[in-house]
């Protein structure tokens, strides 16, 4: 039986042979052995999609809106070191206390005081004789920021604030802002989608073509915040004695931008040629 089987699979493996040698030679040709092609890929097609968003005109669009302040934010500070924690958090809290004073009393609401920072830290300095970092006191600094409505009392909450605090005071920062900006927000934006319209025409007549409707906006926008004027005073406590008024700083809010940039993609009506669809070609072997 096994050899019936051997038998029957060779003659299987003589049709093969014969079969591919036949397949390769011709009698009229001499034989040429060609690479056997791999299966063809699929022919490109010219396929312009009109529904997506980077299809069209994009364009970017800028608003900008001159507002005059109505808020100026106070960022000021007091800090103390000494010895021990207990002293410096001390002193502290007692030049805080009369600074908070100091603003209630020239007109800042208590809901218009937020603190912003506080922090305890160690004082050291290199010791050679014990080669190691030696603790040789602790720094308290508590930072407030005080919104200030009324504008024209800021050189005067300045000083009064400088005098209550003394040696302990710091101003870091005097900015101004608007506090409810919407209405200028509005018509930034309008402007803004104003000037977007008006590239994405100009784009459209120059390509030939017929501007559709905005089919993507992307919007950001800028705080309106005139800042950066900090600076560091550093006075003495006032003493009982005939204290010399000097003059407030001269303070003046100025105005403040306030900006929307948007990011606007127009569809096509009216395509040019080269953005029709076209009918695969096909390529003949």
């Amino acid at each position: 039986m096994k050899k019936g089987i051997i038998v029957t699979i060779g003659l299987l493996l003589a049709a093969v042979l014969l079969t591919v040698g036949v397949a390769g030679c011709s009698d009229d040709s001499p034989a040429v052995t060609a690479p056997v092609p791999a299966a063809p890929a699929a022919v490109p097609e010219v396929n312009v999609s009109l529904n997506t968003q980077t299809e069209g005109i994009w364009v970017s669009g800028t608003g900008k809106v001159a507002a005059t302040p109505d808020i100026a934010l106070l960022r000021l500070g007091i800090e103390a070191q000494e010895a021990s924690v207990a002293e410096a958090q001390a002193k502290a809290s007692e030049a805080m206390d009369k600074v908070k004073s100091a603003l209630t009393d020239n007109g800042v609401a208590g809901k218009d005081i937020q603190t912003q920072d506080f922090r305890i830290r160690q004082r050291t300095r290199w010791d050679d004789e014990q080669q190691m970092e030696v603790v040789i006191g602790y720094r308290v600094t508590n930072d407030v920021i005080a919104k200030i409505r009324e504008l024209e009392k800021v050189g005067d909450i300045i000083d009064a604030v400088v005098a209550a605090g003394g040696d302990y005071t710091r101003i870091d920062d005097l900015g101004f802002t608007v506090e409810d900006p919407t209405a200028y927000y509005d018509e930034a934006r309008g402007k803004a989608m104003t000037d977007a319209k008006g590239k994405a025409e100009k784009i459209a007549e120059l390509a030939g073509m017929k501007l559709g409707a905005p089919t993507y906006i992307s919007e950001s926008a800028s705080t309106p915040y005139l800042g950066g004027m900090g600076y560091e005073m550093a006075m003495p406590a006032p003493a009982p004695a005939p204290i010399i008024v000097e003059t407030p700083p001269s303070i003046s809010p100025g105005e403040v931008e306030i900006r929307v940039n948007l990011q606007v993609a127009y569809e096509i009506e009216d395509k040019a040629p080269s953005l029709v669809q076209s009918e695969p070609q096909k390529i003949e072997p």
